[in-house]
């Protein structure tokens, strides 16, 4: 008998490269589910947060690109414990019965250490565990492209995605929803059936 999962893409914008000096300071997620035989679907649930950051550092570039306010995140973000528990309750609730809730991220390293990080920072037991589900490297092996090729822009001609909402990338809701999409084809595109 197979293991069947609920994938939970999760998108993070942060105010630097690496979390302890930096801080994951949005996150968002989006479910999908299998819908038939070799069929997923991409729940119609978003989960977004905006965290306070307590970091050290903050990379001007970073900011640039999630045009986020540092200083109204200070003040208005939510506790990074307090976020978490939110998300906690995202997956509880948006997890199938009898499945396993797995980590999925567009360069999933890079998400999974910010994340796995708050956890451990907030004292608090990761949902995810310590594995994720790369969509780049899963695209390397279902579409046969080189490392190089696995962004996003590429991915859109080879597989039957949404057309990018410009002003809406990197808003962490938004780019999980897209990556959602990403995922379920690509799962469908590889013959992967949940059991």
């Amino acid at each position: 008998m197979g293991r069947t999962a609920t994938y939970f893409c999760v998108d993070i914008e942060c105010s630097g490269p690496v979390p302890g000096l930096f801080d994951m300071i949005s996150l968002g997620c989006v479910p999908v589910v299998a819908d038939g035989p070799g069929r997923y679907r991409v729940v119609d649930a978003k989960f977004y947060v905006e965290i306070r950051p307590t970091a050290p550092h903050v990379d001007p570039g970073a900011m640039k690109v999630n045009k986020l306010d540092i200083d109204a995140l200070r003040r208005d973000g939510l506790p990074l414990a307090d976020a978490l528990a939110q998300l906690d309750a995202f997956v509880a609730a948006h997890l199938l019965p009898r499945t396993t809730p797995v980590f999925v991220g567009h360069n999933a390293p890079f998400d999974w250490s910010f994340v796995s990080h708050a956890y451990h920072v907030a004292d608090r037991k990761n949902p995810f565990g310590y594995k994720a589900l790369d969509t780049k490297a899963l695209s390397m092996g279902v579409l046969k492209l080189h490392w190089l090729d696995t962004n996003k822009e590429i991915l859109a001609e080879r597989l039957t995605l949404p057309e990018v909402v410009e002003d809406s990338v990197h808003r962490a809701d938004y780019d999980a929803w897209y990556q959602a999409h990403i995922l379920a084809r690509l799962l469908e595109a590889g013959g992967f059936s949940e059991a």
